[in-house]
């Protein structure tokens, strides 16, 4: 699992955080993993690509023109014997 530090969070927020998971019985780190599952469930997700994405931002810039080199053949995997 990954883990995060938050920093310079405002002390009114911390706070309200720590009240609220005192409420809750949890203890803030608890607390803030439930509100970021819960925050982020219910975004939706985007099943898009990053090329669709980035064309997405050059498309009102007048987009971009990439001229992309042909593809060789696939080469031949090397032997190891």
């Amino acid at each position: 699992m990954a883990s995060i530090i938050i920093r310079n969070l405002d002390a009114g927020l911390a706070r309200k955080l720590r009240l609220r998971a005192a409420r809750r019985n949890r203890s803030m780190e608890d607390e803030a993993r439930d509100i970021v599952q819960t925050v982020l469930a219910q975004e939706p997700v985007s099943p898009r690509h990053l090329i669709d994405e980035l064309r997405e931002l050059v498309q009102p810039l007048g987009g971009v023109d990439i001229e992309l080199p042909r593809r060789g053949p696939i080469r031949r995997p090397p032997d190891f014997k």
